[in-house]
């Protein structure tokens, strides 16, 4: 157990600040809020749970962690990685279809975290020890571009913004039918469907879930949609789509309708991210053409 005793000078610090700065010189911010968030962190013999507590002269915090780094778990994998924009703090990739974002149930070294900690080594010690840098993810089978934490400052604002809805995320999608609007706003709590452990649902004691779309294109009975998330819920717009009656093409979980003979996913693609760079502030527009399977499947139906 380590104690600190909160000076004058350390007075109205944030809690997980603090921590970095007085653990091991290896420990970063992340490392802090994850054992606050872990119950080894106590004030006065309260456990704290809330990262950004302020401290106040005369509080002794107890640790049971050292801040030790531990040795991530996550494995590099050297799997190339079509890079879309780059810089000292932050990259932003073009998923491919079949590639899940970090490592999970039947997924352990060829997702997206893998392939960015070969990539970029120093971010093993971001974010979460088994997905390092990731601040946001795409379902597998939904290819586009995904931004990710190269340093610690990059990482804390960019989950921030996430949470605030700060960055602009617009997808592309091929529908069933033809919405009776040229443009809609689904408005819908999503939760964790009762009935399938895998799957979400429109649940009025969910989440507050919200999707803006356009139709941009017809083809015969499929309409060709642009789609921007106010909120970014799990699986947040196949549930949608489905739930007003306009499953995405392809999605074998919501909506189940008959998929084009000549394309084996869901058609869904994230096309553009637009946000504030989170560390110099400057306006970033990184855009991605529809990949070439996609292209094929709509050019079948003119």
């Amino acid at each position: 157990m380590t104690e600190f005793a909160i000076t004058e000078e350390q007075s109205g610090k944030r809690l997980d600040v603090f921590l970095s700065e007085h653990w091991d010189e290896a420990a970063s911010r992340s490392v802090a809020q994850r054992a606050i968030k872990a119950g080894e962190i106590s004030i006065d013999g309260i456990t704290i749970s809330r990262v950004s507590a302020k401290l106040t002269v005369g509080q002794v915090i107890q640790a049971s962690s050292d801040g030790t780094v531990a040795p991530t778990s996550i494995i590099k994998s050297n799997i190339p990685l079509d890079i879309a924009y780059e810089d000292e703090h932050i990259a932003v990739i073009n998923k491919v279809v079949g590639m899940t974002a970090h490592p999970g149930s039947g997924h352990i070294d060829d997702t997206v975290a893998n392939a960015a900690a070969y990539k970029w080594p120093k971010i093993v010690k971001i974010g979460e020890p088994d997905r390092p840098g990731i601040v946001h993810r795409l379902d597998k089978d939904t290819s586009g571009l995904m931004v990710i934490a190269l340093t610690e400052p990059a990482y804390i604002r960019l989950s921030e913004m996430i949470r605030n809805h700060e960055i602009t995320r617009i997808y592309s999608a091929l529908v069933h039918g033809i919405p009776k609007s040229q443009k809609g706003v689904v408005d819908a709590p999503i939760g964790r469907s009762p009935y399938y452990r895998k799957r979400q649902a429109i649940d009025e004691n969910g989440r507050h879930s919200r999707t803006h779309y356009r139709v941009d294109y017809q083809f015969g009975d499929f309409a060709f949609l642009e789609i921007q998330l106010e909120t970014g819920r799990m699986h947040q717009i196949r549930v949608h789509m489905d739930a007003i009656g306009h499953p995405v093409i392809g999605d074998q979980t919501y909506g189940r309708q008959k998929n084009l003979p000549n394309l084996n996913r869901q058609f869904l693609h994230a096309s553009k991210l637009e946000f504030d760079h989170p560390v110099t502030g400057k306006r970033l527009s990184v855009t991605s053409e529809l990949p070439a399977d996609l292209t094929r499947a709509l050019e079948a139906l003119l």
